[in-house]
């Protein structure tokens, strides 16, 4: 399994160099249009002579909060114009390419290879795709999902949603994030607060220092 990531790292950092690319984090208000923003960048970078250019959604995180991918121009022209799209907030991510999208379709055929060559069983508990965000069936879907992965959009948000939904009444179970950082936990807050309730935040490295202490 770490080999075949090695081997997706590495196709997708190929990719990454070939066109000038990158991921841009926004927050927007309720009238931001992340799709029409996209389409108005992509015109943009076809007046500056840019044949097929990408700018698309490549994260769905949690409501109002989405990552924008694509040509690098793109990214700046909905930076330059964050206001009229009513964005709050538009970062660039320090990533050197547009994850998630058609430029990245050259790694698509060496991780297909190396996952061919790995044997997969059916999970013994529910995995979730973020493909789509439903749970995997069985290890060809998985190996189908993986390779799509790379040029899909990451649907966490929606993860979210299949994850936590339950019938009414029923208690939402204990979620544990484990590793440094809170930011799943706080996703989470934004997609389901009762959710968020059962949260807690397990940092690894804490717990061996106390326990060397």
């Amino acid at each position: 399994a770490l080999y075949a990531v090695k081997v997706r790292a590495e196709a997708m950092q190929t990719a990454s160099e070939a066109v000038p690319s990158g991921m841009l984090s926004v927050i927007g208000r309720r009238e931001a249009n992340y799709k029409f923003a996209c389409l108005e960048a992509r015109k943009h970078c076809e007046s500056l002579g840019i044949e097929n250019p990408v700018c698309q959604i490549s994260n769905y995180l949690f409501p109002d909060s989405r990552v924008i991918a694509g040509h690098l121009q793109a990214l700046e022209f909905l930076q330059e114009n964050a206001r009229k799209y009513y964005f709050t907030r538009a970062k660039m991510l320090p990533v050197s390419g547009a994850f998630h999208t058609r430029l990245m379709e050259p790694a698509v055929e060496p991780l297909a290879e190396v996952l061919k060559s790995i044997e997969i069983q059916k999970p013994l508990l529910s995995v979730y795709s973020n493909v789509d965000g439903k749970k995997y069936m069985h290890s060809k879907h998985i190996r189908k999902l993986l390779v799509k992965q790379v040029v899909s959009p990451v649907m966490w948000e929606q993860t979210m949603h299949s994850v936590y939904e339950r019938k009414q009444g029923t208690e939402f179970p204990y979620t544990y994030e484990v590793g440094p950082g809170k930011q799943l936990g706080a996703v989470l807050k934004k997609c389901n607060l009762k959710a968020w309730k059962q949260y807690k935040h397990v940092d690894a490295l804490e717990d061996e220092e106390a326990a060397e202490t």
